[in-house]
Order: C-alpha cells, then structure tokens, then sequence
C-alpha cells in the first residue's frame, strides 16, 4: 500500500504565498485553498496512493512549548486572509474523502513521522508531502518527501529520497537532526549553537557524524578550529535541547493502520456545491464534479408548464416576439456558421435548426424584430449578421459582457461556469439536453441584471460594451490587407542578417553551439567565456534578457546575441507568423477579446495586431507591410497622451488642467516646475524625467523604481516625486482618495463605473497591500481611458453608417483607431474620425488626436 501524508499548515501557506490574492465576489479569501488543491491533485496524480491523510497543527501548545518557552517565539500570526482559508480547506477535503488527522500537543510534522514509521513497520510506502525541510529527517527506504511550492500560480515538487539527501547534503536523513541542533533554526526560534552556521554545521557532522561523536572528540579534534570549540563548548547545553526540539516525535497517538486512511467516497454534492461558492469552477472541470448547483431554484423562479416548440411555423415565431419581455436566444455555431436558434419566452421554448426550409427567414425575423433581446456572447452572433446582411437588433443583455462587468477577475464567462456561480439551474428538458443553455438564459438575466442595476453599469453595458461588439464584430470581418510579397522578402532579408549574426557568435565564442538553448548559451558565456554569472536554475544559468543586459559592455557577444534574439523574434512571431494567418484574399482576420483584461482595455490575438513592435527601427518598419486595399487610403488617429488628460479630470488639479486647457507641453511645465526654472531652460533630459514622473505616478511608482527608469540616486528620484506631489497638489490628493475609497468599498471604479475588486487592499502583507494600492489608484486613469476609446470606436462606426460612407474602421491599438476609406472619401473620414475622438466625452481638459493619412500603416502613423 502507498499513503500520502501531507503537511496541510505548510501547503496551505506555500499555496497562499505562491498564488496572488483571490477573491469571490462576496469577498471570501480563496487563493490558499485553490493552490493547496492543485498541488494535492498533482501529487495524487503522479503517485496515485491507495490512501491520503493531511495532517493540521492545532492552535494549542505542544510537548516543545513546555520544554522551551522560547519555541516558535517571534514567529508572526498567520495573515487573517489565510486564517479565514483554513476551515475551509478542511471542509473541501472532508467533503472529498480525505482524512484530516490533528492531535493536540503534537505539530503536523509529528503526525506525518508516526505514519511513516507506521508504514514502514507495515512494510508499506509512504510519501511525505509538505513545504518544510523538516521532514527530511523521516526519509528512509520505504518514506520518500516532496518538498512543495507554488512558483508562478503552478504547484512544483523536488522529491527526496535516500540518495537525494547524500547527493545535496552528503549526509542521511538521520543526520539532519544533528545539523539542525547545530546551526538551529530560525522560523521555530530552535537556537542551536550561537555563531554555528549552516556550512559549518554540515562540515562538523560530514566529518563526526553526530552530535554525541562531536562532543566525544572535541578536545582532542586537530581539525576544528579553536574558536569554534569554544563556540561549541559554550553551546552544548542548547546543541542538545536543540536536538531533542527539532526530533520529529514518530509515537503520536493516533490510528496508525495505514488502510484507515483510504479515501472515503465523501460528499460530492456537498464539495460541489462548496467549489461553486468559492468560484472553484476549473476545479469543479478536473474533479469531474458537476458545475450546475444541486439546489434547485426558488419555485417562483422555475417556470411551469414550459411549452416546447421543436418545428415552429411563422405564425409561433410571430406569437413568441409578441410575448416576449425580453427575448432570450442561443445561437450554436459550427465554424462561423450558425446552425440552430434556440428561443425563450414566456414559457415557452423554440426551436429551429438550418434542416428547416424557412430557417434564415426565421433568424431574419428574430434578429431583425425590435422587441428586446437577451443571449450569451454577442459578437459572433453580430459576425455571422453581417455576413448574411442580416441586422441585428436591440440586444439589451449579453450575459457573458454583464458577468465581465461585475467581476473581470474571473477566469472565464461560459454559460454552464455563469449558471453554477450564479446559482442557476435549467427548468426541465430532461429529453432535449440542447435545450439546457436556453433553459437558463432567462434565470441567468434576471440576476445579472438586478447586479448591473445595482452597480449602476446598464449605461456602461447597454451603450458601450454591446454596441462595441458589433463594432468588433465588423472589424474582424473587414480585415487588415497585408502585402504578402513584402512580408516575404523582409523574412528572407532577416535570415541573411540572422545566418551572418550566427557567424559572428560562433567565431566569438570560439565554435558552433545552440544559440536557442539556454544551457548551451550559459556555457559559452560563463564557463568558456568567464563572463560574471548571475542567477542560476535547475537547468543551469540564467540567460535572460534581463541578464544579458546586465552583461552589455562586457564582451562583444553579447551586443551580437541580444540583436540575433530580437532578429529571430521578429522572424518567427511576426513574419511567420502574419504569412501563416493572412488569407487567400490577402487580409489578416485578428480577434477582439472584450472580456479578458482587468481595466476594461481589448486585447487581440491570432494574430495579435496590438502588439506589432513599434520601439525598434526594424520592428516599426513591419508596419509597412499593413495596406490600405485597392482605391483606398488608411487614416491612423491617435489620443495625445489620454491616460494624463484624464489624470487632469479626475484630480481636478488646477495647474495640470491649465496646462492641457492652454496647450502647454505638460512634461516641460512638470520639469520647470519640479526643477525650479523657467520653461525655455528645461533641457532634453529634464523632460525626459518629468515624463517618467507623469506617467509613473498615477502608478504609484516609488523612489527606487523611478530611480532604476532614469538613472538616479533613489534620494533624487525621491525629491523629484515630492516635489511633483507638491506641484500638484491635487493629484496627490486624488492618489490618497482613491486608495481609500478602495480601502473603505473593496474596489476601484472608472468614471463610467467600471469596476475592479481589491482584495489585496487589506491584506496584512505589506508587498501584496502596496500592489492593491497601486491598483486602486491606476484603475480608474487606465480604465476610463479604456472606456472613452470604446465610446469614440462606437461612436466613428455609427456616423460613418449614418453619412453613408463606404469607409470603415478595421484596428484599435489601445489608444489608436484605424480607418480604411476609399480615396474619394479620405477627407470626410479623417474629419469624422477626428471629430469623434476628441468629443466622445466632455472632460475638463479637451481630448487632442494626431490623424495622419498614408498608403500603409507605417507612413500613417505620420
């Protein structure tokens, strides 16, 4: 038989330090409990035991408190963010069929040893889970420790068996004990012997395996030098108490059979109804759990009698728009192409598929009706609209947008994870599991909806994001054209400069190895070249960016591998990467994602045209390779310097409003004034700094990082954010209002009330508190800027429509639009783009765009 014995203190701690900060909407702690199970399942999936026991302290004073009141003395209190995770952790592997083991006057770690010992006189395996090095001690042929972490939100595990501890320690398991009396410890306050340290402690028991053989041979022991005897002589007294403290007591009285630790079948029901409160969903998936709750709806939420119409005629359509308020529909597409409509309203159900002869005049009249529509995920719907010249109309709800809005941390808006969270369950169509999504579009809404009214958001959902979707939907349908002949030629004009680059560090590095492979690049640089090494992993050197640049200056090669990586990117990204995307027409196809950043921004993929580099001569000069199509022009508008003109609005500062309302250069006026001269002596360099102070404070940039980005002492760029703070008295004002509105209502809004939960706000960490601070002060700059390009992207779709134009808009980048208008239209298009932009909302600073005109993205930019 194989038991798992898991140190459940230290994995919950390891996941709650290794994971940032989750919440539930409610604002219930959940980061410990959801990494603590993903290292659990982990381990129980590579090692598969035949049983699991989890071992918790207890909150009482165990045999070693009584020994030395000194133990653990110092240690700070668990953070109350994680104190509230551990009934719960316990609730969920109580309710999965774990076997939680606690016993007063003992730790964790004493339950883990008695099991291990259990199993070994059992002649069973046993496999030590936990975070701590202490249990290294229990390693024998039959017990094996994975030591446990959480490193970038995924769990990691070093396993430790016999021939580990010899290989790092060169000693046994046993001998563990010995070092730990030595050098002691500091985390459980076990003194050890005062000036004993780590190496030196591992020297001692190498060579006299002991602590007893130690003592025995220290008088006479040639190889010690003398003032360690004495610190060791002086130290006896604790080296042994210290022993006895870091033992491991493998005698708890406890059930020791490892079978009683079987996993139990549990509660399912109840660990899924559990998950479902924590917003566990991608665990609720891997459990294999049902995601919909086992509590049915209230009665009178449950319609009765529902109506299924499978084949309706003209006349039932007709019959179910009338009734409707609203009308709840489902699309299901295969491909782009839309295969079935599912309807709801007022009790009744229907359903149509394109097997049916009149099914697009069915989906034309739906969608083309004014009654009130309800559905789950819009854009596509509004896609394939538009490829069949069908006009979709008065969608007052996208349920997947509303969820957005209400909570954009969550991982995703499906409709099954939207009904668990939510607490929705599909009335009835036991025969028809089709019908199921339509079945709870409805419940879905009303709820939805009383939380969108609740966080005054229906103007941000109704007026900006739905009929941003459709602006989306038609600019992934327009495309971008590309000039595939030129995107060829630059790649092969790339792969004569990469070939040459590869000569180059061959010759410097004195033979050909594996540019592309980490370890054989830190060999060159550091052991063939002796270059000063910086960090090291598992696999050997460091050789990231951030390490070669540290090494610029120091060895030719370096220069030559930094341009060979940025090379090598460019080719295989972009390059390759746009030829792999672009059609038979000649056009890329990107994909806008609305609901997947935090502030509200959309972000782009396959390709992501947002990210095409710009800060590079090379790299900007891939935008050349965007084109206007046949008899057409691009217009490129950008916001001068929007995030700073909102700053101005929502601080009400007088001296930065007066500035933008004048037409001052704010980073020269921020340099005069910061610099204490007059605005015609501000050099270069002063800008440069005042920039970086403009667009870092909103972030709540501190001293040392604003010392790093300009190359100051931290004491000048401390004096420089004083003294802006001072200048503008009112940002300072609104930095401090801004952290303690998120402090007193737990998250941060935009002027359109968008909102972002700050758990990290309150946390008792000092790092994670800094960070929601942080948040709290960006989140409502970045985010109302997010909005009003939104506005102005809706607002330029809607008047090129309504004047009847043929030009339309095809690309955002953040605070950039993009148009393509046919010649005879350029001028028309580019004072509309413009006249947009820059009223799509009043603030108390006018809104600036910079439009340009050009045959390609490039020589639009301007």
């Amino acid at each position: 038989m194989k038991l798992l014995a898991v140190d459940g203190n230290s994995i919950l701690n390891r996941a709650f330090y290794g994971i940032k900060l989750l919440t539930t909407k409610d604002g219930t702690y959940t980061n410990a409990v959801y990494g603590f199970m993903n290292i659990l399942l982990k381990v129980c999936d590579d090692i598969k035991p035949d049983g699991a026991a989890v071992a918790f302290d207890l909150h009482a004073p165990t045999f070693r408190h009584k020994m030395f009141d000194g133990y653990k003395a110092g240690r700070k209190g668990m953070p109350d963010e994680l104190r509230a995770q551990v009934p719960l952790i316990k609730e969920l592997l109580t309710s999965l069929g774990y076997s939680i083991v606690e016993k007063e006057g003992y730790e964790a770690d004493d339950i883990l040893g008695t099991l291990a010992k259990a199993c070994e006189k059992s002649g069973d395996e046993c496999a030590i889970v936990t975070g701590d090095r202490d249990s290294l001690q229990l390693i024998s042929d039959k017990t094996t420790v994975r030591l446990a972490a959480t490193k970038m939100g995924r769990p990691e595990t070093v396993i430790y068996d016999v021939d580990k501890i010899k290989e790092v320690y060169g000693v046994t398991p046993g001998q563990m004990i010995d070092i730990k009396a030595l050098m002691g410890d500091a985390s459980d306050n076990i003194p050890g012997v005062a000036g004993i340290g780590e190496k030196t402690a591992l020297t001692l028991i190498q060579a006299y395996h002991d602590i007893d053989s130690l003592y025995k041979s220290l008088d006479t022991a040639a190889d010690i030098k003398d003032g360690v005897k004495a610190k060791l002589k002086a130290g006896e007294e604790s080296a042994r108490m210290s022993y006895t403290l870091a033992t491991i007591c493998c005698e708890v009285p406890i059930e020791t059979s490892p079978a009683a630790y079987t996993k139990a079948g549990g509660d399912p029901s109840h660990a899924a109804a559990l998950m479902n409160r924590l917003e566990l969903f991608s665990l609720l998936k891997r459990l294999n759990l049902t995601a919909v709750p086992t509590v049915l709806p209230k009665a009178e939420e449950k319609p009765a009698g529902v109506k299924i119409l499978l084949d309706p005629t003209a006349e039932d359509i007709g019959t179910l728009i009338q009734a409707a308020n609203p009308l709840c529909f489902l699309c299901r597409f295969e491909g782009d192409e839309l295969t079935a409509l599912y309807l709801y309203a007022d009790g009744t159900i229907a359903a149509t598929d394109r097997a049916g002869q009149y099914f697009e005049a069915f989906v034309r009249t739906v969608f083309e009706s004014d009654v009130q529509k309800v559905t789950h995920d819009v854009k596509p719907v509004y896609h394939w609209a538009f490829e069949h010249t069908i006009e979709l109309k008065n969608v007052v709800c996208d349920l997947a947008l509303a969820a957005y809005l209400i909570n954009p941390l969550a991982s995703s808006y499906e409709l099954d994870r939207l009904c668990a969270e939510y607490a929705v369950t599909p009335f009835d169509t036991p025969f028809l599991p089709d019908l199921v999504g339509i079945a709870s579009v409805y419940g879905l809404y009303k709820k939805l909806w009383a939380k969108i009214d609740e966080y005054a958001q229906v103007n941000l959902l109704c007026n900006i994001e739905i009929p941003l979707a459709k602006v989306l939907a038609s600019m992934e349908s327009i495309g971008f054209h590309v000039d595939i002949k030129g995107i060829t030629d630059f790649g092969r004009a790339l792969d004569v400069d990469i070939a040459r680059l590869a000569e180059d560090i061959y010759s410097l590095a004195g033979g050909a190895f594996n540019i592309n492979s980490p370890k054989q690049l830190g060999e060159v640089l550091f052991v063939r070249l002796a270059l000063p090494s910086g960090k090291k992993t598992k696999s050997g050197f460091s050789t990231s960016a951030e390490v070669l640049e540290e090494l610029r200056g120091k060895h030719e090669i370096v220069d030559n591998i930094l341009e060979y990586r940025k090379l090598t990117k460019l080719k295989s990204t972009y390059v390759e990467g746009l030829l792999r995307q672009a059609r038979a027409d000649g056009t890329v196809h990107t994909s806008f994602n609305q609901t997947e950043t935090r502030t509200g921004r959309i972000s782009s993929t396959e390709p992501n045209l947002q990210n095409i580099p710009v800060r590079t001569k090379l790299g900007s000069e891939m935008r050349k390779f965007f084109v206007a199509g046949e008899g057409c022009t691009l217009i490129d508008a950008d916001y001068s310097q929007i995030e700073l003109r909102v700053l101005a609005h929502m601080s009400n500062d007088e001296n930065m409003i007066n500035a933008f309302v004048a037409g001052i250069d704010i980073h020269t006026q921020t340099a005069a004034q910061v610099f204490g001269m007059p605005e015609d002596m501000v050099t270069p360099l002063m800008r440069s700094r005042a920039k970086a102070v403009n667009f870092g404070i909103v972030y709540g940039i501190g001293a040392f990082s604003l010392s790093q980005d300009i190359n100051v002492s931290v004491s000048e760029a401390d004096k420089y954010i004083k003294s802006y703070l001072s200048t503008y008295s009112g940002v300072r004002a609104y930095m401090e209002d801004a952290i303690e509105f998120g402090r007193e209502h737990g998250y941060a809004k935009t002027m359109f009330n968008r909102r972002r939960s700050l758990p990290e706000i309150t946390a008792a960490n000092r790092n994670i508190k800094a960070f929601g601070e942080r948040v709290a002060m960006n989140t409502p700059i970045q985010g109302t800027a997010a909005d009003i390009i939104k506005i102005a992207m809706v607002k330029v779709f809607e008047r090129l429509k309504r004047e009847g134009l043929q030009s339309r808009l095809i690309l955002q980048i953040h605070d950039e639009l993009i148009v393509e208008a046919p010649l005879n239209e350029a001028q028309a298009a580019a004072r509309i783009l413009q006249e947009e932009m820059e009223n799509a909302v009043k603030l108390r600073v006018p809104l600036l765009v910079d439009a340009h005109t050009g045959a390609n993205w490039y020589a639009a930019k301007g």
